[in-house]
C-alpha cells in the first residue's frame, strides 16, 4: 500500500485538511500499514495524529531488532502499557538491555501475546518464563535461543501456564536436561517445532519423552546434541509420523539404522541434515531414498556425510524425482560419474534448485557439464573444489545464465620481491 501526503494536507493543528477529509477510522486503517519508525514520526505531527498513531491496534506486531542497542527495560514497559491486549507478536531479538523485571511488566500488560522472540536476551532467567506462564496463556511461539540462564524450571513453568505452545527454541540453553523436556512435552501436546541445538545434556531419554508425547511434531533440531544415539532417534521416528525436518548434524553416534527408521515411519520428511555423521553410508541412504519415492511431499533432501559415494546419488536420481535441495558438502568420495547420474535423473530437469558440492575434492569441470541441463538450478556451491576452473563455470553460465555460483580461487602467487622475501596472500571468497 502506498500513501502520499501533501504538505498542504496537514499542519501542527487539528484543523488540517486531511483530518477534515478523512474519517478517523480510515486514518487509523492507513496507520496500520506503517512501520515503527513511521508511526513514531506521525505521532509528532499533531495531537490527533498522536492519538491515532499510538493507538494500540497499530501495535499488534513489533520487531525491535533494528534498535536493539537502544532498547532498555523501560522501553519494553512503555510499549506494553501502550499496546496492552492488542499486541500479538513481539521480537526483542538481541536486545541485551532487557531483563526479567521489564518482561514481567510486559507479561502483565500483554496477555494476548502469541509470538515472542527473546533470542540473545542474555539477562533473562527462569523468572521471565514464570511471568509468561502466569499471564500469557495464549503463547504459541517462544524463542529463548542463547538465553543461557534458562533451566528446567523454565520448561516446567511453560508447561503449566502455556498449554497452546507450538514452537519452542531453546538452542544453546545447555542447562536443560531430560527432566525439563519431560515436563514440557507432557503438558504441551501441540508442539510442532522444537529447536534444541547445542543442548548438550540431552540424551536418548529426552528423545523418548518427545517421541511419546509430541505426535504433531514437524521440525526437530538436535544439532551437536552429542549424547543421542540410534535408540532415542528411533523413538522419535516411531512417535512423530508428521516429521518434515530433522537436523542431527554433529551427532556422531548415529548409524544407518536412523535412515531406515525415517524411511519406514516418516513419509513426510522433506529435510534431513546429517553433517559430520561419519557412520552413515550408502546403504542407509539407499534405503531412505527407495522409501521416499512413495511420498509426494518429499520435496527436499539434504544429505551431508563424508561416507556417501556415487551409489547414493544413483539411488536419489532414481527414487527421488521431487528432489529440490541436495547438500553434498565434504562428501569426499563423490565423483563426476555420480553427478552425471544425478544430472540425468528426472529431478534434475524440473526440480533441482540447489546443489552444494563444497569440499568435494574429486569433482571437476565435467560435473558442471552434467548439470547444465538442470533448468531449475538456482544455486551451486563449489568452495574448495580444487579441480573446478573459471572456464568450467563460464561454460555452465552459458546454459544457466541466472545461476548463482559460489566458489573461490586462490590468487596467483606474486614473484619474489627485490629483498628476497615473499608477500603472503590469503585465499579470497568470490561470488561469481
Amino acid at each position: 500500500m502506498h500513501v502520499f501526503l501533501c504538505p498542504q494536507m496537514f499542519s501542527n493543528n487539528d484543523e488540517a485538511v486531511i483530518n477534515k477529509k478523512l474519517p478517523k477510522e480510515l486514518l487509523l486503517r492507513i496507520f496500520s500499514f506503517l512501520d515503527v519508525v513511521t508511526l513514531c514520526r506521525c505521532a509528532q505531527v499533531s495531537r490527533s495524529w498522536n492519538l491515532l498513531a499510538l493507538d494500540g491496534s497499530n501495535w499488534q506486531r513489533i520487531d525491535l531488532f533494528d534498535f536493539q542497542r537502544d532498547i532498555e527495560g523501560r522501553v519494553v514497559e512503555n510499549i506494553s502499557k501502550r499496546c496492552g491486549g492488542f499486541l500479538r507478536k513481539l521480537s526483542l531479538r538481541g536486545c541485551l538491555g532487557v531483563g526479567d523485571s521489564a518482561l514481567r511488566t510486559f507479561a502483565q500488560n500483554c496477555r494476548n501475546i502469541e509470538l515472542l522472540s527473546l533470542n540473545g536476551c542474555t539477562k533473562i532467567t527462569d523468572s521471565t518464563c514464570n511471568s509468561l506462564s502466569k499471564f500469557c496463556p495464549k503463547l504459541k511461539h517462544l524463542d529463548l535461543a542463547s538465553c543461557t540462564s534458562i533451566t528446567n524450571l523454565s520448561l516446567k513453568a511453560l508447561s503449566e501456564g502455556c498449554p497452546l505452545l507450538e514452537q519452542l527454541n531453546i538452542s544453546w540453553c545447555d542447562q536443560v536436561t531430560k527432566d525439563g523436556i519431560q515436563a514440557l512435552v507432557r503438558c504441551c501436546p501441540g508442539l510442532k517445532g522444537l529447536f534444541l541445538k547445542g543442548c548438550t545434556q540431552l540424551d536418548d531419554e529426552a528423545l523418548q519423552h518427545i517421541g511419546a508425547h509430541c505426535p504433531e511434531l514437524v521440525t526437530l533440531n538436535l544439532q551437536t546434541c552429542s549424547q543421542i544415539t540410534d535408540q532415542g532417534l528411533i523413538t522419535i521416528c516411531r512417535g512423530c509420523h508428521r516429521l518434515q525436518s530433522l537436523c542431527v548434524s554433529g551427532c556422531a553416534n548415529i548409524t544407518d539404522a536412523i535412515l531406515n527408521a525415517l524411511g519406514q515411519n516418516c513419509p513426510r520428511l522433506r529435510i534431513l541434515e546429517v553433517a559430520r555423521c561419519s557412520q552413515l553410508t550408502d546403504v542407509g541412504f539407499t534405503s531412505l531414498a527407495r522409501v521416499s519415492k512413495q511420498s509426494h511431499k518429499h520435496t527436499a533432501q539434504q544429505c551431508t556425510s563424508i561416507c556417501i559415494t556415487d551409489g547414493t546419488l544413483i539411488q536419489l536420481s532414481i527414487h527421488c524425482p521431487r528432489l529440490q535441495v541436495l547438500s553434498l558438502s565434504h562428501c569426499e568420495l563423490i565423483t563426476d560419474d555420480g553427478i552425471r547420474q544425478l544430472g540425468s535423473g528426472p529431478c534434475a530437469h524440473d526440480r533441482l534448485e540447489v546443489i552444494e558440492l563444497d569440499n568435494c575434492p574429486l569433482i571437476t569441470d565435467a560435473s558442471l557439464e552434467h548439470l547444465k541441463t538442470c533448468h531449475s538450478l538456482d544455486r551451486i556451491e563449489l568452495y574448495d573444489c580444487q579441480q573446478i576452473t573459471r572456464a568450467g563455470i563460464k561454460r555452465l553460465r552459458t546454459h544457466l545464465p541466472n545461476i548463482k555460483v559460489h566458489a573461490y580461487f586462490a590468487p596467483v602467487t606474486p614473484p619474489p620481491s627485490v629483498g628476497g622475501s615473499r608477500q603472503r596472500f590469503c585465499r579470497c571468497c568470490i561470488l561469481l
